[in-house]
């Protein structure tokens, strides 16, 4: 099962320990081909000179949300996106959660402490923020919005509370929500990592029910792709942006 489109909202199905999707509910989309580029940041690159030329589009960018369970593969599709598209460029959140190992500061997330993104929050400087399991994200807005402006495509992978308030802020958006094939692929997934203690994994793949019933019933959301093969479900994805691009204009 591949991309859907969201037709009407209903709550998460989950069968023995499979994540399944109605088919009456959402209609099938296809994948589409690759590209290559280098993937940069929100916070100062400038879109390829051949961009406009090669999507036929408006010089304005297109916002791509990507959420998805912890483990679903959101932050992979993420990360091919933006070696696949011509000047597309990365949301760098906050958060006040540890540095994790292979993190960057500034380029994985901008680590800040709980008494700043409160300060930060009251000025408004986000265009999203949610608590996840004890720890605050946020998308600080004025990076977003330059990019887009110098006709730049920005990637940004937020939670599910994130993604409904940028869908009421900015409903040009593209939302899509990357579902795991089923429970044990995402047990799986999550133990891979070995960066968490049993407590902590389980907590996650608590959240991951109410996430994907949270996605689905909010509306929020115009697409749902099942993450089982990762070049496909990037294929798929990327075909959404080129469809909602030609939408747009």
């Amino acid at each position: 099962m591949g991309a859907v489109e969201w037709r009407e909202p209903t709550s998460a199905v989950r069968r023995g320990a499979k994540f399944e999707i109605s088919d009456t509910i959402f209609e099938m989309r296809s994948g589409e081909d690759k590209a290559g580029n280098d993937p940069r940041s929100a916070r100062g690159s400038r879109p390829s000179g051949d961009r406009a030329q090669l999507h036929g589009h408006s010089s304005k960018g297109v916002l791509v949300v990507i959420s998805g369970p912890s483990g679903a593969g959101k932050t992979s599709v993420c990360k091919a996106l933006l070696t696949q598209i011509p000047g597309a460029v990365w949301s760098v959140s906050a958060t006040t959660r540890p540095l994790r190992a292979g993190e960057v500061p500034g380029q994985s997330y901008e680590f800040i402490s709980k008494g700043e993104f409160s300060e930060r929050v009251r000025a408004g400087d986000f265009l999203e923020h949610a608590e996840y399991i004890g720890h605050h994200y946020g998308t600080p807005r004025m990076p977003v919005e330059s990019a887009l402006e110098r006709g730049c495509d920005v990637i940004m992978e937020i939670d599910v509370q994130g993604g409904m308030q940028v869908a009421k802020r900015m409903p040009e958006s593209v939302r899509i929500f990357i579902m795991p094939p089923d429970a044990a692929s995402l047990r799986s997934r999550l133990e891979g990592r070995k960066t968490e203690a049993e407590e902590q994994l389980q907590k996650r793949l608590a959240e991951a029910d109410g996430e994907i019933a949270t996605a689905r019933d909010s509306g929020s959301y115009q697409y749902f792709v099942v993450n089982d093969v990762l070049d496909t479900t990037v294929s798929e994805v990327r075909a959404i942006i080129e469809k909602e691009r030609r939408r747009h204009d």
